[in-house]
């Protein structure tokens, strides 16, 4: 939880900022390294392997957003969470 509250204040654009698009993907970000870490033990979690996928389709279609939106922004989320693209 406190991770949780760390990347939403580094990430947030104001006080408030709960919902824009770089701290949504900055929580999908964490949620998908935290269940690559569960996959290392678990191999055969398929019910889990439904819910990174669907993570990492949801963090692609926002990055292609901002990408359109707010290159600056788009190119500093690449450069903090180490992402490709």
């Amino acid at each position: 939880m406190k991770e949780k509250k760390e990347s939403i204040k580094s990430l947030a654009l104001h006080k408030n900022d709960v919902g824009s698009t770089a701290v949504q993907i900055g929580l999908l970000s964490e949620k998908i390294n935290r269940l690559s870490l569960h996959f290392k033990k678990f191999k055969k979690d398929k019910h889990s392997a439904r819910g990174l996928t669907r993570s990492v389709n949801q963090r692609k279609r926002l990055l292609d957003y901002l990408s359109k939106n707010d290159p600056k922004s788009y190119s500093n989320i690449l450069k903090k969470f180490n992402l490709r693209k």
